[in-house]
């Protein structure tokens, strides 16, 4: 399952977007992405997050900033309280504009450190999400200037947050000059990741030798072209676990692995657990 492109709506009033998402049901798995950064407090809910090739267990005031073009999702098992809805709040904000905003300011180096480090997506612990909710939920009382000063006082507190982790271990580092190669090359991994990967097709993709690939690909994302083929597969493979009841043999093979016991060794040795108990987690007790 691809990642589709979010187009996010734009304010009249306000240089960046935000969203108080209420949710009864659940939340749905839906593996997007979007050129905007967005930072995302989620409470009253329990599951497992999506972020580049991460895949964790998130639970209440679960708080993460996710870098640009960095597909994700979230997929809800339970409400924590069963009388309330499951809330996500998202602030999205545009690369240009935030940089546009630090540019020149010394006060908020630490915010431009901050945004530089969530390109492979950063979580907060439960913590700072917790200190951090009122602040969200008054956002959505205040007028365009005052929810302007919030967001940035809630990018200082997170910058001063050494906590924080990151996520995604594969993830695009543009080099100016650089990227349109390595987009083409991602491009046509996540279009064929399921298909035997041919070094020598992906050079041609790249215009460049299968060891100035290699190069390239390494630096940029901080991962072989293995290691990322891998995390695309098994990330599909965790998708289809959670949300069908497809074969588990039918799933490995749907994601490049014709041998069963091939997908077992590479679906433990990146989550830790077989497809089978990663699959028991989504069961809903009877």
């Amino acid at each position: 399952m691809r990642a589709y492109l979010e187009r996010l709506p734009h304010s009249s009033t306000a240089s960046w977007t935000m969203l108080n998402r209420r949710l009864e049901e659940a939340i749905p798995f839906q593996w997007h992405h979007h050129p905007e950064f967005e930072l995302t407090l989620t409470l009253n809910s329990e599951g497992q997050r999506f972020i580049g090739d991460h895949v964790g267990s998130y639970g209440h005031a679960d708080l993460v900033l996710v870098g640009p073009n960095l597909p994700h999702t979230w997929a809800s098992r339970r409400k924590i309280d069963a009388a309330e809805p499951h809330v996500a709040l998202v602030l999205w904000f545009r690369k240009a504009w935030i940089e546009a905003m630090i540019a020149g300011s010394v006060e908020l180096q630490p915010v431009k450190e901050l945004i530089d480090r969530s390109l492979a997506g950063l979580a907060f612990s439960p913590e700072t999400g917790r200190a951090l909710t009122a602040e969200f939920q008054a956002l959505f009382d205040r007028p365009p200037l005052q929810r302007l000063l919030g967001l940035f006082a809630i990018l200082a507190h997170l910058a001063g947050d050494e906590s924080a982790r990151p996520l995604s271990r594969a993830v695009p580092r543009h080099i100016e000059g650089r990227s349109s190669r390595l987009d083409r090359v991602l491009t046509h991994l996540h279009r064929h990741y399921a298909e035997p990967t041919s070094m020598g097709e992906l050079a041609e993709v790249a215009a460049l030798s299968v060891s100035g690939l290699h190069r390239m690909f390494t630096r940029q994302t901080q991962a072989s072209i293995t290691e990322y083929v891998a995390g695309l597969r098994i990330g599909e493979a965790c998708s289809r676990l959670s949300a069908t009841t497809e074969p588990i043999g039918f799933i490995a093979e749907a994601v490049g692995y014709p041998s069963l016991a091939n997908f077992n060794r590479q679906f433990k040795a990146l989550r830790g657990m077989t497809p089978r108990a990663y699959r028991a987690l989504f069961r809903k007790p009877v």
